[in-house]
């Protein structure tokens, strides 16, 4: 899916967005073909880990006119053990992600 193609021809719909990251996992979707569940051929990562390119979306967004909320979305296994894991994401997605706000 193009992140961005949406941002624009949904412009006037955007209320609220979540700021998380995927891995496409390259070989394993060679291997399961784009049918298959998400899961079986990606990963959720959190912001600056995963695919998205997160200057070209923030420009983008920024471009729709969107003033609304961005909330960081926490969903990556690698950070999934201990609380000290999730404010460890915490801190990284922000370090990533807000230099392009």
């Amino acid at each position: 899916m193009d992140y961005l193609s949406v941002l624009t021809e949904f412009k006037d719909k955007l209320f609220h967005i979540h700021l998380k990251d995927t891995k496409v996992l390259v070989e394993k979707l060679k291997d399961v073909g784009i049918l298959a569940t998400p899961l079986e051929y990606m990963a959720p990562k959190i912001p600056g880990l995963g695919d998205i390119d997160w200057k070209i979306f923030m420009e983008t967004l920024k471009s729709t006119g969107y003033d609304g909320h961005c909330v960081l979305e926490i969903e990556d296994r690698d950070y999934e053990d201990s609380l000290e894991s999730v404010i460890e994401s915490i801190k990284l997605s922000i370090k990533h992600v807000q230099p392009h706000f």
